[in-house]
C-alpha cells in the first residue's frame, strides 16, 4: 500500500512540470496570435476600413432586397440584381443632375466662398478682441507644418486623388457586391475558424449586427432626406441663392452625426452673410431648428430600433477614425462604434457577466440575415 501511494505521489510529481510546461506552451502561442493580430490590423487598417465599409454597402443592398422580396415574392438574385441597377440608376441622374443645374450652383458656390470668408473676417475685425484672437492664430503653412505626417498627411495622399478615390470607390463597391450574393458563404468562413460550441453564438451576433446597422443605415438615409428637403426648403423661403445646392449639401452630410450638419451650415451662413448679417443669423437660425428636430426627435427614433450610442461616446470614435483615416473615418465612426458596443453587450456584457441586455423580441430578428445556419 505505501508503494503505491508513494508510485502516484512520483508520478503526479513528475507530471507537473510538464503540465506547467504545457500551459506556457500554450501561453506563448495565445500571447504571439495575439501580437499578430495586432500587427495586421495596424498595417492593414487602411484596407479593413474599406472592407467595413463594402460590409455596410453589402446590409444596404440586402436590406433593399429583402424589402423587394417581401413585396413581389421573387428570388434573392433577382431582387439584388433590380435593386443595384435602380441605385446605378439612381447615382446616374444624380451625376446628370450635379453636371447640370447643381453643378453650376456648386461652381457658383465655389466661387462665392472666399469672398464669404473674406466679409466675415471684415465683420468680425470691427471688434478688437476678435483681431487679436485673429493674429495669434497660427497660418495655414505653420498648420500644414506642424501636422506633417499626421491627419493632413492623410488627406494630401493617395485619398485625395481623383485616382485613389476611384480605386477606393470600386473596392467598396465590389466588396459590397459580392458579400451582397453570398453572405452565408463568408459567415460560414467565420464560424469555421471556431470552436463548435461557439458557432451558434457567432452566428447569433453577427445577426445582431446585420440587423441593427441595416435599420441604423436605413434610418439614417431617411434622416437625410428629410433634412436635406427641409434644409432646401427653408432656405428658398428664406430667399438664400443656391438653396438647392446647399440643401443637397446639408443631407449629404448629415450621413455624418455631429460634426456634419456644423460643415452643412458653415457655407450656407457665409453665403447669408454675402447679403446682410440679419440674413446670416436667419440661415442659421434655420439650421438650428431643423437640427433640433433632427437630434432630439428624429434620431432617437432611428436609435432606438438599431442600437443607442451615449453622444460622447460617437464623438470620441469620430475623432480617432477621423485622425487614423481622414474623413472616410469619419463617415463610418458611427456605423463602426454601434457594431462595437453590440459586440461589447453580447460577449461580454451578456456571456461574461450574465447580464442579458439585448433586446429579444421577434421584430427585431424579422429582418435579421440569419448567420446561424450551415456551421
Amino acid at each position: 500500500m505505501p508503494t503505491e501511494v508513494a508510485s502516484e505521489y512520483d508520478v503526479s510529481q513528475e507530471g507537473a512540470p510538464l503540465s506547467f510546461a504545457r500551459r506556457a506552451l500554450i501561453a506563448a502561442f495565445a500571447a504571439t496570435g495575439v501580437l499578430l493580430g495586432v500587427l495586421f490590423v495596424w498595417y492593414a487598417a487602411d484596407l479593413l476600413i474599406l472592407v467595413f465599409a463594402g460590409i455596410l454597402v453589402s446590409i444596404f443592398l440586402r436590406g433593399f432586397s429583402r424589402l423587394l422580396r417581401r413585396k413581389t415574392g421573387i428570388g434573392r438574385g433577382p431582387s439584388l440584381a433590380i435593386v443595384t441597377l435602380a441605385l446605378v440608376a439612381l447615382a446616374a441622374v444624380g451625376a446628370w443632375l450635379i453636371t447640370g443645374r447643381i453643378g453650376s450652383q456648386m461652381g457658383e458656390l465655389w466661387r462665392k466662398f472666399p469672398l464669404a470668408v473674406e466679409n466675415l473676417l471684415r465683420y468680425v475685425g470691427q471688434f478688437k478682441w476678435v483681431r487679436q484672437a485673429i493674429d495669434s492664430l497660427p497660418s495655414l503653412g505653420e498648420l500644414l507644418a506642424g501636422r506633417s505626417g499626421n491627419v493632413i498627411s492623410r488627406l494630401t495622399g493617395v485619398a485625395s486623388t481623383t485616382l485613389g478615390a476611384v480605386i477606393n470607390i470600386l473596392v467598396i463597391a465590389v466588396t459590397g457586391l459580392y458579400l451582397a450574393l453570398q453572405p452565408d458563404l463568408y459567415s460560414r468562413g467565420i464560424k469555421h475558424l471556431l470552436p463548435f460550441r461557439y458557432r451558434d453564438r457567432a452566428g447569433e451576433v453577427m445577426s445582431a449586427i446585420d440587423n441593427a446597422l441595416w435599420r441604423w443605415l436605413g434610418g439614417r438615409f431617411g434622416l437625410m432626406l428629410i433634412n436635406g428637403g427641409a434644409t432646401a426648403v427653408g432656405l428658398w423661403l428664406l430667399g438664400v441663392p443656391l438653396a438647392l445646392t446647399l440643401g443637397l449639401l446639408a443631407g449629404l452630410l448629415n450621413f455624418i452625426p455631429n460634426f456634419g450638419p456644423v460643415m452643412a451650415a458653415i457655407p450656407a451662413v457665409l453665403i447669408g452673410l454675402l447679403q446682410s448679417p440679419q440674413q446670416a443669423l436667419y440661415v442659421a437660425l434655420l439650421y438650428l431648428a431643423v437640427q433640433m428636430v433632427d437630434g432630439y426627435v428624429l434620431t432617437p427614433l432611428v436609435e432606438r430600433r438599431s442600437v443607442e450610442l451615449p453622444p460622447v461616446l460617437t464623438i470620441t470614435a469620430q475623432l480617432l477614425l477621423g485622425s487614423a483615416f481622414g474623413l472616410i473615418g469619419v463617415m463610418l465612426a458611427t456605423p463602426f462604434t454601434a457594431a462595437a458596443v453590440i459586440l461589447v453587450k453580447m460577449l461580454y456584457v451578456e456571456d461574461l457577466l450574465g447580464d442579458r441586455v439585448m433586446r429579444d423580441d421577434g421584430a427585431e430578428n424579422e429582418n435579421a440575415t440569419d448567420y446561424r445556419g450551415g456551421a
